[in-house]
């Protein structure tokens, strides 16, 4: 059946919407399991009963009208126990319930399945059959399978308007929106553009063709240029290969000079598609019938298929024409939204980013921070393609995604996004005042950079210096390692700018999520692989480089100081200063004199909390940096849309680590900072606060917020808050405190929309 399960899982994630999908799942069961009924029973929610959704085998006049209760009947029984039921004679059980109108009372044996998407029930999956049996363990697995592959494209229909007849109370509509995790504060009202990448066919949106014939005619001009490639292609090979290795162009002249593929696709688009949503339905549809031949040759040609559709693709539309025809106020939805598309974007344009996969701190939503664009992660539902050109409304602050909002919901957060620009406004008077407590107490607010329109913006906010400048763009955007000239120039320009406030420049950070394309790193684990320091110290010809080119960088300014990335062994720091005064030799030689910087670690791998007190003696300075080491303690990939809910860098035990590290740089005497998501969260500001912290560095955007937090907050009060969150059991529990703290102080239009 492991073949059965993965025909389905494709069909039901090509389906265009939820009434193909049920189909799929209904006749693929049925045929695979031999029964003679299989229905979907689904919850609605505004009602609290189960409605029969499609079937094969019931009456078909009974879909959409048989309701039950969710307390009563089998279905109902199913859903209460969230595991699977399996009865020999259904009839005969307390809670059957029969409804004349579907005719299953000649059924005797039934199996139902919860339809469960993260812990809420959907709906029922039922299968059943006239003799009496109890089904074997192979196929309540397989139903279980199938069951647990529809639940994503149902939660996704419940609130993109995909099921018809449930859920029509305008109440319900009003509160109906998809969850993900909150990315970057703030509230956007816009019209959904999804990006695709030319190689990916199933990202391509549906659009509505202004112009019919104008794309048939695009399309039919990209079809012309591929099969010209294709002879070309055919007769440059020629003499390298045999007759039977050329065949394979020949079948794609065939396909695109038969009147199949080329003509469905043009009706397609006559029928109202644009032209690349609808070749993307005519390949789906072909890959189709080519993936459910049991011939395994002629099931492999479905490669074929999309490598053409692919071809055609990228001959379709270019870039530019797509950027062109975007509205005013553009939201970014896509199944990862990367920041080159971000970057295509005119910036007065973009309002808000949803994406299916990240988290809080994937590098999307970092970047959606610094330049104050709200943003949602991590919806796991989310079906891009479905979505184009839709009205929608982004919470970045609680993580909503609403597509097709009732006037209702648009009325409201129009009026959200008016407050939230008078509580801005409101923020801008503390600009030029000094982040001191009202109990007298000072701290130190810093600026994380890595482009120079962070630095221009870090300098506008009036932060206290650079507490994290990430070196490594310089690095992402070439196709080959800066040279020390092109590199001293770069951490000139923003130690000049900042002189003579501190500058924090952290050596090269790549590995994990950030991989350069002329050095690749292949792992299977990458975040627990060569990164950070690990590469750096394995190549010494790149990280000379670098050092000296920071130490020339500084000469005359004196602000320089250097971060340590990933470090998890007390050698690395020895290494370090080995190789720092060699490069200052070095340059000596060269008629450079150069100061030797303060040298700091980064705290974010769990070993160096139990040498904290060695890292001490060590390093000049620490800085705390919450998101890894909240991934690293929490066991938590941040990136995993499917456990970044776990993600929580309010959770106790990160805080009590935080405490730790804290107490240890006191007795030691050494500055601690902490830099991360948790310096740039209100909520985890206050409690940095109370642990007594010297420094915050955080996106520029998040600069005005947490200097009102610590101008309000006093930090006895702070004190006294962090001592209890330690104590507590669950990061819920610490973020209902923090909470109720904040609109005390009047503060809470820093977490939610509104004042």
């Amino acid at each position: 059946m492991l073949d059965i399960l993965h025909r389905v899982s494709r069909e039901v994630n090509a389906a265009p919407g939820l009434r193909e999908a049920l189909q799929i799942i209904i006749n693929r069961v049925a045929d695979a399991m031999a029964v003679d009924v299989c229905s979907v029973y689904l919850l609605d929610a505004a009602q609290g009963d189960f409605v029969l959704r499609d079937t094969r085998g019931l009456n078909a006049d009974a879909v959409g009208r048989v309701r039950m209760a969710a307390t009563e009947g089998l279905v109902g029984l199913v859903a209460e126990r969230e595991e699977p039921i399996n009865l020999k004679n259904a009839p005969s059980h307390s809670r059957f319930r029969y409804f004349p109108e579907t005719g299953e009372e000649r059924y005797s044996s039934f199996l139902g399945v919860p339809i469960i998407h993260y812990r809420t029930v959907l709906g029922v999956l039922v299968v059943q059959q006239t003799e009496q049996r109890r089904f074997e363990e192979n196929e309540v697995a397989f139903l279980v399978t199938l069951a647990a592959q529809l639940a994503g494209a149902i939660a996704h229909a419940r609130v993109s308007g995909g099921i018809d007849g449930i859920e029509t109370d305008r109440a319900v509509e009003d509160g109906r929106a998809l969850r993900g995790l909150a990315g970057a504060p703030g509230v956007a009202i816009g019209t959904a553009v999804v990006p695709y990448t030319q190689a990916d066919l199933n990202a391509i949106p549906d659009r509505a063709a202004v112009d019919p014939e104008a794309e048939v005619a695009a399309f039919e001009a990209a079809v012309e240029q591929v099969s010209a490639e294709l002879r070309e292609l055919s007769e440059q090979i020629a003499s390298s290969v045999t007759t039977d290795e050329r065949m394979l162009f020949d079948v794609y002249l065939h396909m695109l000079e038969g009147d199949t593929l080329v003509q469905e696709t043009v009706e397609r688009i006559r029928s109202g598609n644009w032209a690349p949503g609808a070749l993307r339905q005519i390949i789906a549809e072909h890959v189709r019938v080519f993936e459910d031949m049991d011939d395994p040759y002629l099931s492999e040609r479905a490669s074929d298929i999309r490598d053409l559709g692919r071809r055609i693709l990228s001959r379709l539309r270019d870039e530019g024409e797509r950027a062109r025809d975007l509205p005013e106020q553009a939201v970014l939805v896509g199944q990862e939204v990367s920041a080159s598309q971000l970057a295509e974007v005119p910036s007065e344009k973009l309002q808000g980013i949803v994406a299916a996969t990240g988290s809080r701190n994937s590098h999307v939503a970092i970047l959606a921070r610094a330049l104050g664009i709200p943003a949602v992660m991590g919806i796991d539902d989310l079906r891009p393609r479905d979505l184009d050109g839709r009205p929608v409304v982004v919470d970045g602050y609680s993580g909503r995604f609403y597509v097709d909002p009732s006037p209702t919901v648009e009325q409201e957060y129009q009026r959200l996004i008016t407050d939230e620009a008078e509580f801005a406004e409101g923020l801008e008077a503390v600009r030029d005042e000094p982040a001191v407590s009202p109990d007298g107490r000072s701290v130190a607010l810093y600026a994380n950079t890595g482009l120079i329109t962070d630095i221009n913006l870090s300098l506008a906010a009036g932060c206290d210096g650079i507490g994290l400048h990430r070196t490594e763009f310089p690095f992402l955007i070439r196709d080959r390692f800066p040279g020390e000239e092109e590199q001293a120039e770069l951490y000139r320009r923003v130690l000049e700018q900042f002189a003579p406030h501190p500058v924090t420049l952290r050596t090269l950070d790549v590995g994990g999520d950030k991989s350069l394309a002329y050095f690749p790193i292949e792992e299977e684990n990458p975040f627990l692989g060569w990164r950070g320091i690990r590469l750096t110290l394995d190549h010494p010809e790149i990280f000379l480089t670098q050092l000296r080119a920071m130490l020339r960088a500084d000469v005359g300014l004196g602000n320089l100081q250097i971060l340590l990335p990933m470090v998890s062994r007390l050698g690395e720091i020895a290494d370090v200063r080995r190789l720092l005064l060699r490069a200052r030799q070095e340059l000596a030689e060269e008629g450079v004199e150069t100061r030797s910087p303060s040298l700091g670690v980064m705290i974010e791998v769990p070993a160096t909390l139990y040498q904290i007190d060695r890292y001490c003696d060590q390093a000049d300075f620490l800085s705390l940096g919450s998101n890894d080491l909240t991934q690293y303690l929490l066991a938590v990939d941040r990136n995993n849309s499917r456990v970044a809910s776990l993600y929580d860098e309010l959770h106790p035990a990160v805080l009590a680590a935080v405490r730790d590290v804290t107490r240890a740089a006191r007795r030691h005497g050494k500055r601690l900072t902490v830099c991360g998501g948790m310096a740039g969260d209100p909520a985890g500001a206050i409690l940095l606060m109370g642990f007594g912290i010297d420094g915050f560095s955080m996106s520029v955007s998040s600069l005005m917020r947490i200097k009102w937090v610590v101008r309000r907050v006093p930090v006895t009060r702070a004190a006294e808050l962090a001592n209890r969150a330690v104590e507590m059991d669950s990061p819920e529990e610490v973020r209902r405190m923090l909470r109720h703290t904040l609109e005390e102080y009047e503060l809470g239009g820093l977490i939610r929309a509104g004042k």
